[in-house]
């Protein structure tokens, strides 16, 4: 008898084991795969941490405007905090400082000279690149002039407009120019900071053509001010026409720069599904016309769409190409590589998180 109630007992503790284990095992389940619906498994920070980003807020920021918005930053423990800046050498020397975050910019001889002084500013990932057939980012030429200037090589002794010089804006020109065997030392470069004024100039014909950006490339048209000329993917294929950058603040801090990552990637792709897929356009149409400066919803389905990486790298040949330029033109103080300007742990973490774009 006592034998059998010492065997009842045993089974009894045994069940209780099985049980208990089980249990544990149900937790540890749970527990892996905390964190936001469209990350599962990506915990958010311990607290809310603020990020703030420079950016101009145009749709080429769709990244950041749309995870706002839809609060895949929130999800991941993040408040963003927008900065608008006057001008790109301001914004770089906040990053530098560690006094803002993020940027959304372009390349410059400032910025990659900011790199070269070993200060932790990083190239992170895509934020505006053109699509053969639909450059968002291109040389228009005043609608007047469209007979007169049919090839590359009628561009010489023009009028032409960009933003700035020793960046991004006077690399494109360039190379338009190249195309017809000219330099910018052919052409009569005109600086107008604003892209509304370079409409204007357009309109009262004090230019003949101008790079310009969307939405300004539809509006010039709807104008009758200028025409969209030649497609960027014949002068200009490879390039990599906006960026994101990441500060000390961030390059030093891989948790909170990772989860920003991962909420701009799954942003970056909703935009995608948007204007490529024509998934949920109305949607983020809806969107970027409550947080970007473009609020005129129709213009949207007018406009060049912006590529934007589903998967976030940038172009390497295009980064590689600007080097190369602002290097010919003697405008970096060190010989920046590649390697030294572009960072890909935090969209390799992002890509891993999410999988690949399908």
């Amino acid at each position: 008898m006592k034998r059998f109630i010492n065997l009842k007992v045993i089974t009894l503790l045994l069940l209780t084991l099985l049980i208990t284990a089980c249990s544990q095992g149900t937790v540890n389940k749970n527990t892996s795969t905390t964190g936001p619906t469209w990350a599962q498994g990506l915990s958010p920070l311990p607290q809310e941490t603020v990020v703030k980003v420079g950016m101009k807020q145009v749709v080429s920021d769709a990244g950041i405007l749309i995870g706002m918005a839809k609060n895949y930053y929130k999800d991941v423990g993040i408040k963003i905090e927008p900065v608008q800046f006057s001008t790109g050498q301001e914004m770089i020397n906040q990053l530098a400082a560690g006094q803002l975050d993020v940027g959304a910019t372009v390349t410059s001889s400032g910025l990659l000279n900011a790199m070269s002084r070993d200060i932790p500013v990083k190239i992170v990932a895509d934020k505006g690149i053109n699509v053969a057939g639909q450059g968002y980012y291109r040389l228009v030429i005043r609608k007047d002039l469209v007979n007169m200037i049919k090839d590359y090589k009628d561009l010489r002794d023009k009028k032409i407009a960009i933003v700035g010089t020793a960046s991004l804006d006077e690399i494109a020109l360039a190379r338009v120019l190249q195309k017809g065997g000219l330099t910018t030392k052919d052409v009569d470069v005109q600086i107008i900071r604003s892209f509304p004024d370079m409409l204007v100039s357009l309109g009262n014909k004090s230019i003949d053509a101008a790079m310009v950006i969307e939405p300004f490339v539809t509006l010039s048209m709807s104008k009758d001010l200028a025409d969209p000329w030649k497609d960027p993917a014949d002068y200009d294929p490879d390039a990599q026409t906006a960026l994101l950058v990441f500060g000390t603040s961030l390059t030093q801090h891989p948790d909170v720069a990772n989860r920003f990552m991962t909420a701009y990637i799954q942003s970056v792709r909703d935009y995608n599904n948007a204007f490529f897929k024509n998934k949920n356009k109305a949607e983020i149409i809806d969107i970027l016309c409550k947080y970007s400066v473009i609020k005129d919803a129709p213009l949207y389905e007018k406009m060049y769409p912006t590529g934007l990486n589903p998967d976030g790298y940038v172009r390497k040949k295009g980064i590689v190409m600007d080097l190369d330029w602002y290097k010919e033109n003697n405008l970096l103080k060190s010989d920046i590589k590649y390697e030294d300007a572009v960072d890909n742990q935090y969209v390799d973490f992002a890509v891993k998180t999410l999988g690949k774009y399908q």
